[in-house]
């Protein structure tokens, strides 16, 4: 299966979830707020970084969850649009 590349707004989207999970997260480990999340710290590594710009849905969720942020919140915030 071949993966269609990503658009630079794609990327772009996936960069600013990163920052702001990154700043969400504060003060705690990665590895704390991974193993809360239900996930490896590997996973939340990439995501914070960009390398992983479309991580699966269940996976934002259960990192808001962890973090305390709503999923709408997320989606405002990592719109290029505001919705």
């Amino acid at each position: 299966m071949v993966r269609t590349p990503l658009t630079p707004e794609e990327r772009e989207r996936g960069q600013r979830l990163g920052q702001l999970l990154r700043k969400a997260r504060g003060g705690r480990s990665m590895v704390e707020v991974a193993a809360q999340a239900g996930i490896s710290a590997e996973t939340l590594r990439k995501i914070e970084t960009g390398r992983a710009p479309t991580p699966a849905f269940f996976t934002v969720a259960a990192l808001a969850g962890a973090l305390g942020l709503s999923m709408d919140e997320l989606v405002t915030r990592c719109s290029l649009v505001a919705v």
